[in-house]
């Protein structure tokens, strides 16, 4: 029997792939070929005792015979059956497995030629029919492996063939001619029939191998896509950090006293901050919009005012350009997410700006059964080929040399996901050399009295003696955040983890009135974490602000979930003030209240 020697042969091709295949079938059809041949002999036996053709003793003995071949493959079956390496060593077990069939050929051609008495035509006719059916079981059985069905097959036919010649009367020469015929034919239809299987098996071992490969690669492509997100993730918090701590250094120093040209320098850097924050933020809303953090507040309101203020915004580089910038007054009210609608719009508008180099831009709406509104510009125009690749991350057209003056190619990414958030159909209209059209669906709705939502309330710029924790690992953004703090009248205690931060508030009296904490600390530590710690530690509620770096989607959906104040970095300096100022100012009353009860 097969050993675990045999394990050293390896299933490297396809075709022994196939072998082992056709092997398991052959093992498989072990189970009722050689049984159903042992019935048909016992029936044959029947047959000939009753006809007087066959003595009982050559009988048992024949049938007997007929027990050994069926237990033969009865246990090769099993032995099969338990080994472990039956696929390694398909070609043993398929030896094995013809010398069974041989067993069975000899045992069935000695039945159809000598067993019989040769003088009484109708036992060897009846012996030859039978005989004859199980060559043609042999080759449904076992056709799977030629070598098995010719075991069977030949010792049965060329006994008879033999027989039949050597008898030499014409009914026997007759009767060896259909016996030759039907050699041929067998062995033809069977051959067929075994490359058909062997072409089946071999098509669906392609197939298996096709989605092998397919989900191999798809695996990569997510792996490669997961590294390009992390990388990103970690390379953008790594920038943020020197930008965001320049921001504040530049803002700190804008309160010192200065000559014009000072002034001039400190603008420009501002200004180059500015932009820098541009790009990060353009990155963030991205990273936002993916993870999901980014919740629509649809209500109704006058679609005017806000078209004019974006008209307002960019007429200036309009002009700049030589161009018309035109707006057609509206009146209608619209239900969407004014913020998320006008960022829309914004991007578009921005656009059209952009990429026109001479003629004029129009904004307007076209009433209907939802009003549209459409951006018209008579810039370069895109072909109809880039329709829907201008809409990807980071595409844009004619810029090959990635130009960071005309942008990083994430507007119209941002402005893709935010209609489908907000379930407004965008149309575009375009071609080369004549403009392009923005159509922008939008539900519309009718005025309603003290819909329009109040301007924010100024916030208030008096920090002077607010006493705020500062939790980042980052000594330059230490130092930056204290510069810019105290020269805004606060006082600040700064620390690069939670268990440093407590230590240097242990002998503090006051509560703060603010907690500023970096999301990402080192090692486990989080921001979330070491807000709750301190808020516990003062046993308050004390406002706190995370400002996070981060633009992996499920670091945003953490930090979201927190229920705090989440700023991205860099963060301007007037938005950190705003923040601190309304914070701070909506926490007073807590802590007033809160004073009077103790």
């Amino acid at each position: 029997m097969p050993s675990p020697s045999d394990s050293s042969s390896r299933l490297d091709t396809l075709d022994d792939r196939i072998h082992v295949e056709q092997i398991a079938a052959l093992y498989q059809n072990a189970a009722v070929g050689p049984f159903g041949a042992l019935a048909a002999a016992f029936i044959l036996a029947a047959a000939l005792i009753a006809i007087g053709d066959l003595p009982w003793l050559n009988a048992a003995a024949w049938i007997s015979w007929g027990l050994g071949c069926v237990s033969f493959h009865m246990i090769l079956r099993h032995l099969y059956s338990r080994s472990r390496y039956r696929r390694e060593a398909w070609r043993r077990w398929g030896h094995w497995f013809t010398l069974a069939s041989v067993m069975d050929g000899l045992w069935w051609g000695y039945g159809a030629t000598l067993l019989v008495v040769p003088d009484l035509v109708e036992g060897q006719f009846l012996a030859n029919t039978v005989a004859t059916g199980v060559a043609v079981g042999a080759a449904l059985a076992y056709g799977s492996y030629p070598p098995a069905f010719q075991g069977v097959f030949f010792p049965i036919t060329t006994l008879a063939l033999i027989w039949n010649v050597y008898r030499g009367d014409t009914l026997h020469l007759a009767v060896a001619a259909l016996i030759a015929v039907f050699i041929v034919m067998l062995n033809v239809l069977a051959r067929r029939a075994y490359m058909n299987s062997v072409e089946t098996l071999r098509m669906r071992f392609e197939k298996d191998a096709l989605a092998e490969d397919l989900r191999r690669q798809k695996e990569l492509a997510e792996e490669a896509n997961l590294s390009k997100s992390r990388f990103l993730a970690a390379a953008s918090h790594d920038l943020r950090q020197p930008i965001h701590a320049l921001g504040m250094f530049v803002g700190a120093l804008a309160r010192h006293p200065m000559t014009d040209e000072m002034r001039r320098l400190v603008e420009q850097i501002e200004g180059s901050v500015g932009a820098m924050d541009g790009l990060f933020n353009s990155l963030l809303d991205i990273s936002k919009l993916d993870a999901g953090v980014v919740q629509s507040h649809v209500r109704s309101f006058a679609i005017g005012p806000l078209l004019q203020r974006i008209s307002d915004e960019f007429a200036g580089e309009a002009q700049r350009k030589g161009l018309r910038l035109t707006l057609c007054p509206c009146s209608a009210f619209v239900a969407s997410d004014p913020v998320l609608l006008e960022r829309i719009l914004r991007n578009i508008v921005s656009n059209a700006v952009r990429y026109t180099d001479q003629g004029r831009i129009l904004v307007g709406c076209r009433r209907g059964p939802q009003l549209s509104v459409q951006v018209w510009d008579t810039g370069r125009g895109i072909a109809q080929a880039d329709h829907e690749r201008v809409f990807q991350e980071f595409y844009q057209v004619d810029n090959f040399e990635r130009d960071r003056a005309k942008g990083l190619g994430l507007g119209l990414a941002i402005v893709r996901r935010l209609t489908l958030l907000l379930d407004h159909p965008l149309e575009l209209l375009s071609q080369i050399g004549r403009g392009s059209a923005f159509k922008l669906s939008l539900p519309a709705t009718h005025a309603e009295p003290g819909i329009e939502a109040a301007s924010s309330p100024p916030v208030s710029p008096a920090l002077q003696g607010t006493l705020i924790l500062v939790v980042d690992d980052e000594l330059m953004v230490q130092d930056a955040m204290s510069s810019l703090l105290e020269s805004w009248g606060s006082d600040v205690i700064v620390a690069s983890s939670c268990a440093e931060m407590l230590e240097r508030i242990a002998t503090c009296p006051a509560v703060p009135d603010l907690i500023l904490c970096d999301y990402r600390l080192p090692g486990e530590e989080n921001g979330i974490d070491v807000i709750r710690r301190l808020q516990a530690e003062f046993n308050e509620d004390i406002p706190a602000v995370l400002i996070t770096g981060d633009t992996a989607p499920d670091r945003l959906q953490e930090a979201h979930d927190s229920g705090f104040v989440v700023l991205a970095k860099p963060v301007a300096n007037s938005k950190l003030r705003a923040t601190i100022g309304n914070l701070t100012k909506r926490a007073a009353p807590n802590t007033t209240e809160t004073a009077g009860a103790v």
